[in-house]
């Protein structure tokens, strides 16, 4: 995809790719528990897309095009007979330089535009280095919260069960 010769096949390749995204792809963000981390959580965020082994060269199709990323099988023992592939761009350089600036160029057009437009709302949180600051993480845990599936976030349980804790011994 990458060495279309002419403009109209980069704009076919950019014009597909935005579809296959919009169809398949995530932007994710996930808040994972790490003692090593000054407020004891990570922030990991993450642009993927999955596919059975029979797709694979979709998801290389993709590593080529944005020249960055790498892919992961996640070998099943399911029901079903193919692995699954991700391709996935967790390098936050990557991320803020080449995955956000095309879709900023090339918009979603699903409901996938509001994770999206969440997920750059995080990544300039990071730029900020408001994901170091109990405030900023516990505002990126609510943002957290209304992405993709919106599953609660283990880090706003817990804060809320500490403010609580230091409430009941202050009282």
């Amino acid at each position: 995809m990458t060495g279309a010769d002419n403009q109209q096949e980069r704009a076919t390749a950019r014009g597909w790719v935005v579809g296959f995204i919009d169809g398949e792809g995530t932007f994710s963000i996930s808040l994972h528990r790490n003692a090593t981390m000054t407020l004891g959580w990570q922030v990991f965020p993450e642009f993927v897309v999955t596919q059975g082994a029979k797709s694979l060269h979709v998801l290389e199709d993709l590593q080529e095009f944005f020249s960055c990323g790498n892919i992961f099988v996640n070998r099943r023992h399911d029901n079903h007979r193919e692995n699954i592939y991700r391709y996935c761009v967790r390098r936050r350089k990557d991320l803020c330089e080449i995955i956000v600036p095309f879709f900023l160029t090339n918009p979603l057009k699903t409901s996938k535009v509001d994770d999206f437009k969440k997920f750059v709302q995080v990544l300039e949180l990071m730029r900020e280095r408001q994901h170091l600051e109990r405030e900023g993480l516990e505002e990126i845990a609510g943002i957290v919260e209304t992405m993709n599936r919106g599953k609660p976030s283990r880090l706003l349980q817990s804060s809320e069960t500490i403010r609580q804790t230091s409430r009941l011994r202050r009282g």
